[in-house]
C-alpha cells in the first residue's frame, strides 16, 4: 500500500473510531433511566464505587454495548469476506448456510440438551455453522464442476431451506418454538459479561486472521487467475478464509441470533470511501459494523420505551430497501 494510501486509511480508521466511542457512550447515556458522563467514568475506572446509575452501567449498559460493537464488526468482516471470495455483491454469511446450520443445532440443544449453558449453546451454533458450510460445499462438490457464485447461491439457498425446516421440526415435536424463537428473533437485551469473554477471543482472532490475508482476499476478488499467476495458493487461502466466515457469523448468531443484511448492507456503505482494496475495506467494516449495530440497538431501546423494538426488525426496516436498492442496480456496489 503506498504512503498517500496509508495515511488516507490511518485517517478514516481514527475518525471511525472517533464516531464509534461517540455512539458507545452515547448508547450507554440514554435508556429508560438516563446516566451521567461522571457516572460512566466513575464505572470505568473506580471499581470500588457503586450506586444504582453505575451499577446499571456495570451490568446491562457497558456490557450490552459492547456485544453489540464485537457482533456488528463480526458480521460486517464476515460479510465483506464472503463477497469478496464469491465476487458477489449481493452475498453474506447466510449464503453458505452459516445462520441456517447455528439455529437448527440451537434447536437440537433446546430440545435433548435443555440445560446447557450458554458456553454449550456458543459451541453448539459453531458446530451447526460448521455442518451447513460443509453442506453447501458437498452440495457444490456432487457434480464437481468450478464453484461458481450462482451455484453456490444456489445451494446455500436449498441448504439454508433444509436447516430451517429442520429446526421448524424440532421445534414444533419437542415443543421448544417459543424458546428458540426469542433466542433466534436477534437482540442484545441481556448480554452478560460471561457471554462477552466466551465469544470475544473467537471474534477477535477471526478478525485478525481476516486482516492478515486482505491482501490476497484483494486479488481473490478481482481475479482468481492472476491471483493463480502471482503465485497465491488459492485453495488454502479460501479455506482459512471460509474458517474465518464460520467462527465469526457463529460467534455473532450464537449471541444475538439470526441478524440478516448486516453482512450486506457495511461492506456496500464501506466501499464508497475504501475503494476495493480488503486492507482498507475489512478494518473499516468493522468499526462501522459495530456503529451501525450498536445505533440500531439503541434505537430498538428508545422507539417505544421502556419496552424494546426486536433489533432484528430494526435491521430488516433498513435491510430490506437497502437490498432491493442494490438488486436494482444490477448487483453492483455504491462505489
Amino acid at each position: 500500500m503506498k504512503k498517500t494510501a496509508a495515511r488516507s486509511l490511518a485517517f478514516k480508521l481514527l475518525l471511525s473510531l472517533c464516531l464509534l466511542l461517540l455512539v458507545v457512550v452515547g448508547a450507554i447515556l440514554v435508556g429508560a433511566k438516563n446516566v451521567s458522563l461522571p457516572d460512566i467514568w466513575i464505572a470505568l475506572t473506580d471499581p470500588g464505587r457503586s450506586n444504582a446509575d453505575i451499577s446499571i452501567i456495570r451490568e446491562l449498559r457497558l456490557p450490552r454495548e459492547l456485544g453489540g460493537v464485537l457482533v456488528g464488526s463480526a458480521l460486517a468482516v464476515s460479510g465483506a469476506i464472503m463477497q469478496g471470495l464469491t465476487r458477489n455483491p449481493l452475498a453474506d454469511p447466510g449464503l453458505l448456510g452459516v445462520t441456517a446450520g447455528a439455529n437448527a443445532a440451537l434447536a437440537v440443544v433446546f430440545a435433548f440438551t435443555p440445560a446447557a449453558g450458554y458456553f454449550g449453546v456458543m459451541l453448539a451454533c459453531f458446530a451447526g455453522a460448521a455442518v451447513g458450510v460443509l453442506f453447501v460445499f458437498g452440495v457444490l462438490a456432487l457434480r464437481g464442476k468450478s464453484i461458481s457464485p450462482m451455484r453456490m447461491v444456489l445451494a446455500g439457498a436449498a441448504v439454508s431451506a433444509l436447516l430451517s425446516a429442520a429446526a421448524e421440526a424440532i421445534s414444533l415435536e419437542f415443543k421448544i418454538s417459543k424458546s428458540v424463537s426469542m433466542w433466534t428473533s436477534g437482540g442484545l437485551i441481556g448480554t452478560s459479561w460471561s457471554q462477552l469473554l466466551a465469544i470475544s477471543p473467537v471474534i477477535a482472532i477471526g478478525i485478525a486472521v481476516s486482516l492478515l490475508l486482505s491482501r490476497q482476499l484483494t486479488l481473490l476478488s478481482l481475479n482468481e487467475s492472476t491471483a493463480v499467476g502471482l503465485g497465491l495458493n488459492t485453495r488454502w487461502v479460501k479455506l482459512a478464509l471460509y474458517i474465518v466466515i464460520t467462527l465469526l457469523a457463529g460467534a455473532a448468531v450464537s449471541l444475538v441470533g439470526n441478524l440478516a443484511f448486516v453482512g450486506l448492507m457495511i461492506p456496500h456503505v464501506v466501499r464508497i470511501f475504501a475503494g476495493t482494496d480488503y486492507r482498507a475495506i475489512l478494518p473499516l467494516s468493522a468499526i462501522c459494523g459495530a456503529i451501525f449495530m450498536v445505533l440500531a440497538d439503541t434505537l430498538g431501546r428508545m422507539l417505544n420505551a421502556p419496552m424494546e423494538t426486536p433489533i432484528v426488525a430494526i435491521v430488516a426496516v433498513l435491510g430490506l430497501p437497502f437490498f432491493l436498492f442494490i438488486v436494482r442496480k444490477g448487483g453492483r456496489s455504491l462505489s
